[in-house]
């Protein structure tokens, strides 16, 4: 898991430096292009039956909603401060236990409503909605954040397999809108896509065997080990620098997480299989 977050942190920051010629679009499908392409080897060495599922719609459905969130999530991280990004993107639980209420009906109890309503809090001190840092682009990382909830369907295969099928199918998913707003990389942007594509995929599959192999409760603190990584290149590359709101706001949605996680895992032990949707599939509260 801190392999995984670190990566997907690096990952980010390739992101930004790509942008500097693209538009998050068109990275967004060179990530999954390249991502697939150093797939390859795990799908030549196991074969074509990896691939044999009979979850097809489910994939569909799930990498379609998916897709929405990966756009608006990129685009967020190129137009917001890496750590603001990053953060408010770890408010994917405070949906997920909104869409288990109103979409499959179940039972949220008091100490999950509290721990949602903390959350909100610290999103809130984020976004700053009515202050005068407030940002069109912190709405598109609260878009993902839903998006991601939306996504949250659990797949319980093998966790190479499922990698692989999501870089497949997004693909085709990402090329229309980068064909939209399609420039051809020059120079240093080839290595940036190439490397977001690599350390997206590789982290990829780290997060499914680390949640295969431990409980989430554990694992989700080390998740938010991403920020630090983020705020740190942010500073270094960037100049950007940590506001306390922001350091507040994802403190806050930490601690709620992390109840939310020990929650879960005290009522269910359920498979979280896709850290790019960053799922957190319900169960009975």
């Amino acid at each position: 898991m801190a392999l995984s977050t670190v990566l997907f942190g690096l990952m980010a920051v390739c992101i930004r430096l790509a942008s500097k010629q693209l538009h998050p679009f068109e990275i967004a499908f060179f990530r999954n292009f390249f991502g697939f392409v150093i797939l390859l080897p795990i799908l030549i060495r196991h074969g074509p039956a990896l691939l044999r599922t009979d979850k097809l719609g489910f994939y569909i459905g799930r990498c379609s909603i998916g897709m929405v969130s990966m756009l608006a999530g990129f685009w967020a991280i190129v137009n917001l401060p890496l750590a603001q990004a990053i953060a408010l993107s770890y408010s994917t639980p405070l949906f997920v236990t909104i869409a288990a209420v109103l979409v499959l009906g179940e039972v949220v109890r008091a100490r999950r409503w509290t721990a949602v309503i903390v959350g909100f809090l610290g999103v809130m001190l984020i976004v700053q909605p009515f202050g005068q840092s407030f940002t069109a682009a912190s709405l598109v990382a609260v878009l993902a954040a839903v998006d991601r909830a939306s996504a949250a369907i659990s797949i319980t295969e093998h966790p190479d397999a499922i990698v692989i099928w999501t870089t497949m199918l997004w693909i085709p998913m990402s090329l229309v809108p980068a064909l939209m707003v399609w420039e051809t990389p020059v120079g240093i942007t080839w290595l940036w896509i190439v490397l977001a594509g690599s350390l997206g995929s590789i982290a990829h599959m780290f997060w499914t065997r680390a949640l295969r192999l431990g409980d989430a409760s554990m694992l989700t603190p080390i998740s938010f080990l991403q920020i630090i990584v983020v705020g740190a290149f942010g500073w270094w590359l960037f100049g950007e620098t940590l506001d306390r709101w922001t350091v507040a706001g994802a403190a806050i949605i930490f601690g709620s997480n992390v109840y939310i996680a020990r929650r879960e895992a005290k009522l269910a032990r359920q498979a979280v299989t896709d850290p790019e949707i960053n799922p957190e599939t319900p169960a009975p509260r």
